[in-house]
């Protein structure tokens, strides 16, 4: 049975620390891979990331596979969060073997953060390494194939898409070749996930056909969004982070064109994009449980394509499942409160 969710890719766990309240609106995200770890690749197209051993994933280097990676609010500082998912792993003897001695790794944890500093009203409350711990922790705790939580958990809680509230959404396939292609989003961006002359999900206009909300719908949440837009001082300081997945057996340079062809997810369901304010991001992991049909040339192509279709799927999900945040940091109003569930 599948979750529609990235742990559909068997051997991965996702964990979420999350932190509200008390000037708090922050956390962060753990993928745990399989023991032994995952072929890993990267893509970074925005203007200002903020990133920790992306280098490491470059297929001309020597990291082939990582056994987790960390999403996770808090900007620059919020980076340290990897640092309590490292000193988890080497304490299991998870990593690369740098010694004779079984204990003797460095676990190689990349790791991709968001602007939310300051949403929660403390712009020191950020995540840590005890945060990370916290995260890998349950992340170890759930269940083969757990459903993954969505909307404002974990590196999700202060996230913010335009001026609609942002956080965490998840989505998978499987192709006709049994494969499965799944993504984890953080959906955090300058850009609008709204079309604003008609109040649809830009990201649902791929999905078949949309319902557009009544014309009264659109007009009172355009006057909240104005509201609230006018409310907010912050400077739009964002990224949109992604790892999209699968249990293709792929090269670590295959892994790194799956990461960089997710990135029209991203653009079909965010408007504008990639821009000098956003970090946008997109890990790339595959467990390497079922082969490639060599026989077919183009199975390479059905996951490239799937990869961006679950990025945007996962987008539409992480706005759908917010929810509102009014509080000292700022106002946003989730796309639910504005046009309804859907």
């Amino acid at each position: 049975m599948t979750v529609d969710a990235l742990t559909d890719v068997s051997g991965l766990r996702v964990g979420h620390a999350t932190r509200t309240g008390d000037g708090w609106l922050t956390g962060t995200t753990v993928v745990l891979a399989p023991e032994g770890g995952a072929v890993a690749a990267v893509d970074v197209r925005g203007g200002g990331p903020g990133t920790k051993e992306t280098d490491a994933l470059d297929p001309r280097n020597v990291v082939w596979k990582v056994e987790a990676v960390v999403l996770t609010g808090g900007s620059a500082y919020g980076l340290d969060a990897a640092s309590g998912v490292m000193a988890w792993l080497e304490e299991r003897g998870r990593g690369i073997r740098v010694g004779p001695e079984a204990g003797q790794v460095v676990p190689v944890v990349p790791a991709a953060c968001v602007f939310d500093l300051g949403r929660g009203g403390d712009f020191r409350a950020r995540p840590d390494a005890a945060t990370g711990r916290a995260a890998v922790e349950a992340a170890a705790a759930s269940e083969p194939g757990a459903p993954v939580p969505q909307g404002c958990v974990g590196a999700g809680t202060g996230a913010v898409a335009g001026v609609v509230k942002g956080g965490i959404g998840s989505a998978s396939t499987v192709l006709g070749s049994g494969i499965t292609v799944a993504a984890l989003v953080v959906a955090n961006a300058v850009g609008s996930a709204v079309d604003p002359e008609t109040g649809v999900l830009y990201g649902e206009l791929f999905q078949g056909r949309v319902e557009y909300p009544a014309e009264e719908v659109h007009a009172r949440a355009r006057r909240r969004l104005a509201e609230a837009a006018a409310r907010n001082t912050q400077p739009p300081l964002n990224t949109t982070l992604a790892v999209v997945a699968t249990d293709a057996d792929l090269s670590k340079a295959q892994a790194q064109k799956l990461a960089g062809t997710a990135h029209d997810g991203i653009a079909r369901a965010v408007r504008p994009v990639h821009l000098l304010n956003d970090g946008d991001t997109v890990f790339a992991l595959a467990t390497g449980d079922r082969a490639l049909d060599a026989a077919n040339p183009l199975a390479l192509n059905e996951i490239l394509a799937a990869g961006a279709d679950m990025v945007t799927h996962a987008i539409v999900r992480a706005v759908r499942a917010a929810h509102p945040v009014d509080g000292p940091g700022g106002a946003w109003p989730s796309y639910g409160e504005l046009y309804g569930a859907g």
